[in-house]
């Protein structure tokens, strides 16, 4: 269902944006629409992973889609590919890898920060203990996960999304 109204939006905003610019009014109806259909159905949480790794995001997504209530909506292969994805599918939770191309997991949290995105984001990265607590808060990073630790990232993904 989501795959379709995102589908349909975009023919639609094409339409009207040319014929009677009414983009944001679509936006928004678009906005209301995958809320009530979350609501309604009960459907998963979506998560957009970012790694320049097509095995790592591979073995990310496989490990979360197999706990019950996550779904990956889209991979980013860099923290620029993260940021348009993050505004286009409006992800639950966003993982972001720390080296990246173009820009990094910092600098995408950042941006993504200003963009006001107000969604969790993980940054999961062989050099955890390289990035300080100042520093992650400071780009709006809500946990820094290392690579090596699978049931951290799933732990975390959890805690963050999954109300208690």
């Amino acid at each position: 269902m989501r795959d379709f109204l995102l589908q349909r939006f975009d023919g639609i905003r094409y339409f009207e944006k040319a014929r009677y610019g009414t983009q944001k009014v679509l936006s928004s109806l678009l906005a209301v629409a995958l809320r009530s259909e979350v609501a309604v159905s009960k459907v998963s949480k979506y998560i957009l992973i970012a790694d320049d790794s097509g095995a790592i995001r591979s073995a990310t997504r496989q490990s979360l889609e197999s706990r019950p209530g996550f779904k990956v909506c889209g991979e980013a292969v860099d923290g620029l590919d993260a940021v348009e994805k993050a505004r286009r599918l409006r992800p639950d939770l966003i993982i972001l890898d720390l080296a990246m191309p173009r820009m990094n997991g910092l600098q995408a949290a950042r941006e993504l920060r200003a963009m006001t995105v107000r969604v969790p984001i993980i940054l999961f990265t062989l050099y955890a203990d390289v990035v300080g607590p100042q520093v992650a808060v400071a780009a709006g990073i809500s946990a820094v996960v290392c690579k090596t630790d699978l049931p951290a990232l799933q732990r975390n993904v959890e805690s963050l999304l999954v109300p208690t």
